[in-house]
């Protein structure tokens, strides 16, 4: 319990210190952003900030910060340390990043954003890539409410007609300008999904359930390594490349430079919060990991999330906690196919203005969308979790390259370097580990990833080291 109550702590210092010095390094200034300078009231609209914080929180908080991380506690409350120090020095640092430098671009997408700093090539590839992961995103946004709301309602009622109303809703979002329907619902959402996990951690003590304080022993039932796969399963808890995909969609609408700590930074702080506090929750209820991991395997991950709210809340506060749940991944599935759309635009230059434009995007994607969700949620999920953290190392390598590009002080680039290495030897080091990848031995797949990840960055300081050189030769 112990650990829990400090790892919350840690979060909210991260975000009064490191998140501090992340604004400092990026020097937010008074230049107008999209939303006053555009304002084409589809996309680019004006919001107050705590609305923006709110959408933000919602955008990025689907089934990852409750799913990943119920996954996650599986390897026992060593978790905590990858979520709370992941989110402070990697998470929330890549969504200030990407939401403030595409402020600075008119609202860019992290595709084109990455064409500007690391060429063409990247750009290309990140088009191609961001799409296929907003739909896989979108999708897994889909089947998991829909199992969930198939549970509260009548039998007649099933998975499979959630799927098409949650669609339906999908198509009016990603049409709609964003004021009229996420402007308006999301902060009431955002209020929920609050509500619920408030309630869980009060479910926790008032229950008397108990947290194991943390220990860096692999408690994983079955063996899995907790290098890279914890770090792959947790994801959006800690970090996440889709949120690379809905920082610029609110970089359009934040009306001054200096909201962007406390909406793009806190918004991940207050999901790692979120993703503790289900991680927690998992280990608390089921009382040991291999008991949660049985759990996940015999009832899904949306079986667990309804036994852990009732068995903890009763029926009414289960409900409550449920619906928290549901709102989740549904308000980031929308923007998940909103983003798809922009990307598209930006890709195909089809003005955004005419609704006979969005619904030629829009129509197609749903499409996709709709015959992703016949796929294998468990598989849809492990594509996911990798696809989203080689999306966040690409994204914290854009900002290397935006830093190394445009701060005075170059050597303040290290604030998005060091994590950019990170996640390159973590996401090599899975794809080439993992069933769904390569399926190479630890002996071979360790040392590509650290040596991968240890030429990214000798070519960074390489980069660094001449920048600061040709600095010095011009004064």
């Amino acid at each position: 319990m112990i650990s829990f109550l400090i790892s919350i702590a840690v979060l909210v210092v991260g975000f009064l210190t490191y998140g501090k010095l992340t604004e400092k390094v990026f020097s937010p200034d008074d230049r107008e952003t999209p939303a006053v300078r555009i304002n084409d009231g589809v996309d680019c609209v004006p919001m107050k900030t705590w609305k923006a914080f709110l959408v933000q929180l919602l955008n990025i908080a689907g089934t990852g910060p409750i799913f990943g991380a119920l996954m996650g506690a599986c390897f026992g409350p060593i978790v905590f340390l990858w979520i709370i120090f992941g989110a402070v020095l990697g998470g929330a640092v890549h969504d200030y990043m990407t939401g403030m430098i595409s402020s600075r671009h008119d609202g860019r997408s992290i595709a084109e954003l990455s064409g500007i700093y690391l060429g063409s090539a990247a750009k290309w590839v990140m088009r191609i890539f961001s799409v296929v992961l907003l739909l896989l995103t979108g999708t897994v946004f889909v089947n998991s409410p829909a199992a969930l709301l198939a549970r509260l309602t009548p039998e007649a009622l099933g998975t499979t007609f959630w799927i098409v109303v949650i669609l339906v809703y999908y198509i009016i979002a990603t049409l709609v300008p964003i004021d009229k329907v996420i402007g308006k619902i999301y902060p009431v959402f955002g209020i929920i999904l609050i509500v619920m996990a408030v309630s869980i951690i009060g479910g926790i003590f008032a229950g008397g359930y108990h947290i194991p304080e943390i220990t860096f022993e692999n408690m994983h039932p079955k063996g899995l390594a907790v290098w890279p796969f914890m770090f792959i399963t947790v994801a959006c808890g800690a970090i996440s490349g889709f949120h690379a995909t809905q920082s610029p969609m609110i970089a359009k609408c934040i009306t001054s430079e200096k909201e962007g700590r406390k909406v793009f930074y806190g918004a991940m702080i207050a999901e790692s919060v979120i993703a503790l506090v289900w991680a927690a929750g998992g280990v608390a209820f089921y009382g040991t990991t291999e008991m949660l991991s049985d759990a996940l395997t015999e009832l899904g991950q949306s079986g667990v999330v309804y036994d852990i709210s009732t068995g903890m809340l009763g029926m009414v506060g289960g409900i409550l906690a449920i619906v928290g749940v549901v709102v989740c991944p549904i308000t980031s599935g929308d923007t998940a196919f909103r983003s798809a759309r922009l990307i598209l635009a930006e890709w195909t230059k089809l003005d955004q203005k005419s609704i006979k434009n969005r619904l030629f995007i829009t129509v197609p994607l749903l499409g996709a969308g709709a015959l992703l969700t016949q796929l294998d949620f468990n598989v849809l999920w492990r594509y996911f979790s990798w696809s989203n953290q080689t999306l966040a190392m690409v994204s914290l390598w854009v900002a290397t390259s935006y830093l190394l590009k445009t701060s005075k002080n170059k050597v303040s680039s290290l604030l998005t370097g060091l994590p950019a290495s990170f996640m390159s030897a973590v996401s090599l080091t899975y794809i080439l580990l993992a069933d769904e990848g390569f399926k190479l031995s630890k002996a071979i797949a360790y040392p590509c990833g650290m040596t991968f990840a240890a030429v990214l960055f000798a070519v960074y300081v390489f980069i660094l080291v001449k920048t600061k050189g040709d600095k010095q030769k011009k004064a």
